[in-house]
């Protein structure tokens, strides 16, 4: 097989969430268990810390990843999705598998994933843990997918878990309100492991702390121990005022790391780790800056907790005008986003307008559905097929001191970085 013929297989054959949506879910742990089983138990020969959480976990693992890096060890990174290219899920000190890594693993093991009707996201679980081991890594930062619970990632015993924060997404999987969507995540706590909680909500701490109770697991809630006022206190390739949070739950996840675990992070490594996060791990997509004059920036944001966070740093901003680039999947509550965003953008006091584009992927919402859901709401704006033209059209119309803002999904800023 050829590295395309690999990706072909692996998209196109088995489902996969971020593709199809709910046909890609499974409510169930036991075939990633027996593939584990079936390649050696890689995940069980390599030091581990789990990163779990509605938002902030891609860049908290980021983060965790560079400081290790930093700090001289030897590390694995995995993380989902990808934006552009599928090797991007799996990295070792920021470079990616190589191409023949994935043909061969794939060559190998086809039979055990046809035995197992194993999904996309079990492969490639199997792929970076097999990948980690193999190469023995001193120490892997693994993101969950989806919840924790039933996540593939979920065969780990890490040293250490992180929950960054709860907030209301995929609840057709995880469960309608904060607790369900809690308890789903605390799946992740081990006996006797210890685990750091990013943010104290009042809906989610009795459930973190009676699970954690139960394993016997201490817990420590990051916000209770650092509090980042200002971003500007941290020198960090990665500005969004959102990063705050995300920064004080990293401080929390070092310390109590370093206490319980063999490894050495100096406060030198602390500091240069967040400083080159996206130099180190070539994390992308979270306010990136693709263009100047207009600054053009791409925000993953796509859930309500990340969208607030943007709001939060776009009112720091200082420009003439705003416009907006926006597009979506189809199984998220965009007429509620829409609303939310024409709402927030107006209290900014600026002009502001809107363009309408689509992800490429089957879940992207049709362009003309979105316009038209749009217009429902009094909100106007044209349609383009694709992102590239819509930021074409965008850069073209804007003043160079307006703001260009590429936003709405993470399949859409795919789109755009590539």
């Amino acid at each position: 097989m050829t590295y395309q013929q690999t990706l072909d297989f692996l998209f196109s054959q088995l489902p996969m969430y971020h593709r199809v949506g709910a046909a890609a879910y499974k409510a169930d742990i036991q075939p990633t268990i027996d593939m584990m089983a079936a390649l050696g138990h890689p995940e069980s020969k390599f030091k581990s810390v789990h990163v779990a959480g509605t938002n902030g976990k891609g860049s908290v693992s980021h983060f965790l990843a560079s400081i290790l890096q930093e700090a001289g060890y030897k590390v694995g990174l995995y993380t989902s999705p990808h934006l552009v290219d599928f090797r991007e899920r799996i990295r070792i000190n920021g470079e990616m598998i190589p191409q023949n890594e994935v043909v061969d693993f794939v060559e190998h093991h086809r039979d055990l994933f046809s035995r197992l009707h194993l999904s996309f996201f079990e492969m490639t679980v199997g792929l970076a843990f097999d990948y980690f081991a193999k190469e023995k890594v001193d120490i892997a930062v693994v993101e969950v997918g989806m919840g924790g619970r039933l996540d593939s990632t979920n065969v780990i015993t890490p040293l250490l878990s992180v929950i960054t924060n709860i907030g209301l997404d995929h609840t057709q999987f995880l469960g309608d309100t904060l607790e369900k969507i809690a308890v789903e995540k605390a799946g992740i706590i081990k006996p006797a492991v210890p685990v750091v909680i990013g943010e104290t909500q009042p809906e989610t701490q009795p459930v973190f702390l009676r699970i954690a109770a139960e394993r016997n697991a201490p817990i420590s809630f990051a916000d209770q121990h650092f509090r980042v006022d200002r971003i500007e206190d941290y020198t960090s390739e990665l500005t969004g005022e959102y990063q705050k949070k995300n920064i004080a739950t990293v401080l929390q996840a070092v310390h109590v790391l370093t206490e319980t675990s063999p490894f050495a992070i100096p406060p030198a490594a602390l500091s240069r780790g967040l400083a080159r996060v996206v130099t180190n791990t070539h994390l992308h997509g979270r306010w990136q800056k693709i263009g100047d004059a207009p600054l053009t920036i791409c925000e993953t944001a796509h859930n309500a907790p990340g969208i607030d966070s943007m709001l939060g740093k776009l009112a720091t901003m200082d420009f003439r005008a705003l416009h907006v680039v926006y597009g979506c999947v189809n199984d998220k509550d965009y007429r509620k986003i829409l609303s939310h965003l024409h709402t927030e953008f107006a209290k900014l006091g600026k002009p502001f307008s809107w363009r309408f584009s689509q992800p490429s992927v089957p879940r992207g919402l049709p362009v003309a559905d979105l316009q038209a859901a749009a217009r429902d709401l009094a909100i106007q704006g044209p349609a383009f097929p694709n992102v590239k033209d819509t930021i074409a059209d965008a850069r073209q119309k804007a003043a160079p001191d307006d703001l260009v803002l590429v936003t709405g999904s993470i399949f859409l800023i795919a789109d755009a970085l590539s």
